[in-house]
């Protein structure tokens, strides 16, 4: 999860662009701002209507068509954690069940979870919502914190295909990495905490303090992010400034091992730059002094932490830059809108030739917050990227598809949202891989 305000660290990066031999589509009837997931064919997202509600939307995955759409509501979801997207699962049998939070039709409940059938969007099952978080897809079935707004907040494990409950367990946590047989919570608490669980008997496997893996005076309230690699899980926790004491919190990067939960390695007082890869993939990050002064930018090893690449402090230029990166990664642009930009090589931290190079930046540099109706301000959409010329700093024209340590890809499909909230497919990949956004 990364906070609002992350855009201030901002980043960029670049991967192979798609081609028209690969199956593709593009749907404007849409006005994505949450992720997508996708699963049994089907791709879903959050979607903004004109007149400021929210719903759900199901797309064919092959082409992009609609398939149906259902009102959506956020009840307790807090701004800087962004727009939820719906969880799809799939049940056997050639069986999708989408998950999402619905305005309740009781008018002593705002919310309700409903589980609906993938291709057609009707409803097999609902459950009563007081406040949420919003429901996650964890291995085989669905994790929900509800209750977040009361002292009986809990994470609730259900069964997609019934709604039933598997087994439960107290407090606030989220999802942060799931296969068919274990799922690993960030416990949301004083002493954030990463708990694996057993899916099907909810046995604890293995608990890692955050704290202990980090270092001491960790806050959560500056935002996170966790990314896996084969057999770890890398996270990242942002820095936090206390508004009394002015104290910056705890931050940087870590790895343990999904296996039991032991400390691979730490990167301590960096901070992940924006837009950049997943943490379990291609992490970018400056260093942070005890002064608050920002070091140079690095791209680390998720397996091992080590520098890839990286260029000193003193070649950053002064201010009014977004980075940028080319299609491998393999090199760094500071973008200047409008005007000639600077690059360097990572691999040597050399200056590079910035005629013909191209990198992938935000589309909005100062974005403005949803008009939702009747939720709490202070909520965004998901990101958007455009590649530019470094040498000219104006977009390019011809871009293709953005770059898939953006997208990620599940089965090959890699979808993203353009800056006016349509949606992308292509199908040019083979493989499932970890995107910026998870």
């Amino acid at each position: 999860m990364v906070l609002a305000g992350a855009l201030a660290l901002a980043g960029c990066s670049g991967s192979e662009a798609a081609t028209p031999d690969y199956p593709r589509w593009h749907n404007t009837q849409v006005n994505a701002v949450s992720r997508t997931t996708t699963a049994g064919g089907v791709a879903t997202t959050t979607s903004l209507r004109p007149d400021g509600t929210l719903e759900t939307v199901a797309l064919d995955l092959d082409s992009g068509k609609r398939l149906w759409s259902a009102p959506a509501v956020m009840a307790g979801r807090l701004p800087g954690m962004g727009i939820p997207a719906p969880a799809i699962i799939e049940t056997g049998r050639d069986h999708t069940v989408v998950v999402t939070v619905d305005p309740s039709a009781k008018r002593r409940r705002t919310a309700a979870l409903v589980g609906r059938d993938a291709k057609t969007g009707t409803a097999r099952w609902t459950r009563p919502v007081h406040s949420t978080f919003g429901p996650q897809k964890c291995g085989m079935f669905v994790c929900l914190s509800e209750n977040t707004a009361l002292s009986t907040a809990r994470v609730v494990v259900l069964d997609p295909a019934t709604g039933r409950p598997r087994w439960k367990l107290p407090g606030i946590a989220e999802v942060q990495w799931s296969n068919a047989s274990r799922v690993v919570f960030l416990r949301l608490a004083r002493n954030p905490l990463l708990e694996a669980y057993d899916l099907r008997t909810g046995k604890v496997v293995w608990q890692q303090p955050v704290e202990q893996a980090l270092g001491s005076g960790v806050n959560m309230s500056g935002g996170w992010s966790f990314g896996s690699t084969a057999e770890n899980l890398v996270g990242y926790v942002a820095p936090y400034t206390d508004p009394r004491t002015k104290k910056v919190s705890t931050f940087g990067l870590f790895s343990v091992k999904l296996s039991d939960g032991s400390v691979n390695w730490i990167r301590p007082s960096v901070v992940r730059v924006y837009p950049s890869g997943s943490p379990g993939f291609a992490p970018v990050v400056r260093p942070v002094d005890q002064q608050g002064q920002y070091g140079g930018f690095a791209r680390l090893d998720p397996e091992s932490g080590r520098v890839l690449g990286q260029i000193p402090a003193t070649d950053v230029p002064g201010s009014g830059w977004w980075l940028a990166f080319p299609a491998r990664m393999d090199r760094i642009g500071f973008l200047k809108h409008g005007k000639r930009g600077t690059a360097f090589d990572l691999a040597t931290g050399r200056p590079a030739e910035v005629e013909e190079e191209r990198g992938w930046s935000f589309c909005v540099t100062d974005p403005k917050p949803l008009a939702l109706k009747g939720q709490t301000p202070g909520f965004y959409s998901v990101a958007s990227l455009c590649e530019f010329d470094l040498a000219t700093g104006k977009r390019v024209a011809d871009a293709g598809a953005p770059p898939g340590w953006f997208t990620g890809s599940q089965n090959g499909w890699r979808i993203w949202r353009d800056e006016k909230g349509g949606l992308h497919g292509v199908q040019d990949a083979t493989a499932t891989a970890p995107g910026m956004y998870g």
